[in-house]
C-alpha cells in the first residue's frame, strides 16, 4: 500500500499558487486515472486506485500548509501505512521550474508543510518529491513568502502542462520501483533551458 500526498492550501484563492504545486500535480494525476477526490474521514480529500496490483491512495490535506502533518499522520494511522510507503510532493522555490528532486529522507529545508509532517511523524525518514517552482530571480528572505503564495504565470502554466507526464511517471516509479531507481531517473531538470517556452527532453 502506498500513499501519495500533495501539499497545498485549500480554498479558491490558493488554487493557482506556486505553493499549491502538490495539489495541482495530484489533481492532474487523478484526472488522468479517471478518479475523483472525495472528503475523507479527517481533514483531507482522498481517492484511491490499484496500480500493478498495489493499493494506492492520493491525499490532499485541507488543514492549510503549516498543519499538514495532522492529516498525513491521521490517514497513515487509519490505514496502517508505513512512513517509507509515503511520498510527499511539495514546492521548492530554490529549484528552477522543471526540476524534480526525490529523496528518501532529509530535513524540512525550510518548508513548513514537510516540517509539520516530520514533527508529527517523529522522523525525517519520509520520502519526498520536491518540485521546482523557481525562476531566474534570486529571492531575499523577505520576498520568498510573497513569491510562493503568488500565482503561476500563464507561461509557467504552459510549461507545467508539458511537465505533467514527467511528474506522473515519477510518482508511478515511486509506487512500482525501488526509490533509488526513481532518484536515478528523475532527479534532474526536464527543461532544455530556463526559457519559458522550452520543450521537454
Amino acid at each position: 500500500m502506498k500513499l501519495i500526498v500533495g501539499l497545498g492550501n485549500p480554498g479558491v484563492k490558493y488554487v493557482y499558487n506556486r505553493h499549491n504545486i502538490g495539489f495541482i500535480i495530484l489533481d492532474h494525476f487523478a484526472a488522468n486515472k479517471n478518479i475523483k477526490f472525495k472528503a475523507g474521514k479527517g481533514d483531507w480529500y482522498e481517492c484511491g486506485l490499484k496500480l500493478n496490483g498495489e493499493d494506492v491512495f492520493l491525499l490532499k490535506p485541507v488543514t492549510y500548509m503549516n498543519n499538514s502533518g495532522s492529516a498525513v499522520t491521521g490517514f497513515c494511522e487509519l490505514h496502517e501505512i508505513k512512513q517509507n510507503d509515503v511520498l510527499v510532493i511539495f514546492d521548492d522555490f530554490q529549484l528552477q521550474l522543471g526540476t524534480i528532486r526525490v529523496r528518501k529522507k532529509g530535513s524540512d529545508g525550510g518548508h513548513n508543510g514537510i516540517s509539520d509532517i516530520i514533527y508529527r511523524m517523529n522522523t525525517n525518514e519520509i520520502p519526498r518529491m520536491r518540485v521546482g517552482i523557481g525562476n531566474e530571480e534570486v529571492l531575499n528572505k523577505d520576498e520568498f513568502i510573497d513569491f510562493v503564495l503568488s500565482d503561476f504565470s500563464k507561461d509557467e502554466f504552459i510549461i507545467l502542462k508539458k511537465l505533467m507526464p514527467e511528474f506522473e511517471k515519477c510518482i508511478i516509479s515511486f509506487i512500482t520501483e525501488d526509490i533509488k531507481v526513481t532518484m536515478n531517473n528523475f532527479n534532474k531538470s526536464f527543461l532544455i533551458s530556463g526559457k519559458e517556452n522550452s520543450e521537454i527532453n
